[in-house]
């Protein structure tokens, strides 16, 4: 008995622990572009070098994590590219509830005119166009 308990008792812990083990949600990552105004880099610097608490908390609260805006000038004009993970389940939704978030719409307030849409996300009433995936490296 002594020697089936240990043997049987490691493979037991093993088991049960198995079952505590979290899994990691599922990540989608999103990418966008958008272009910045000259007249805007300064106050656009400033605002993301100091990010009001409530708005980085939104942004965790509505699944998104490594959350990076970069800037890049190209031929005499400045851009905005944004690159973030979602590791919630409903992305629509979330982006729904940040919207709604009166927080957010006086940060968007600030931020927004700074940012010069490219053609395709003018078109469509927006701000950043979106970037596709050609490669990722895990």
């Amino acid at each position: 008995m002594k020697k089936i308990l240990q043997y049987t008792m490691p493979l037991i812990a093993l088991i049960v622990l198995s079952g505590c083990a979290t899994t990691q949600p599922p990540i989608t990552r999103y990418a966008w572009v958008t272009g910045l105004k000259p007249e805007k880099i300064e106050r656009y610097e400033y605002l993301h070098s100091h990010p009001w608490p409530a708005i980085n908390q939104m942004i965790k609260d509505c699944h998104i994590q490594n959350y990076s805006i970069y800037e890049r000038e190209i031929d005499g004009k400045t851009y905005l590219f944004s690159y973030l993970e979602y590791t919630g389940t409903n992305f629509d939704a979330d982006m729904k509830l940040m919207a709604a978030d009166p927080e957010t719409q006086r940060w968007w307030k600030e931020t927004d005119p700074c940012q010069q849409p490219l053609p395709d996300a003018a078109a469509k009433g927006k701000i950043w166009s979106d970037a596709k995936e050609v490669f990722h490296l895990q």
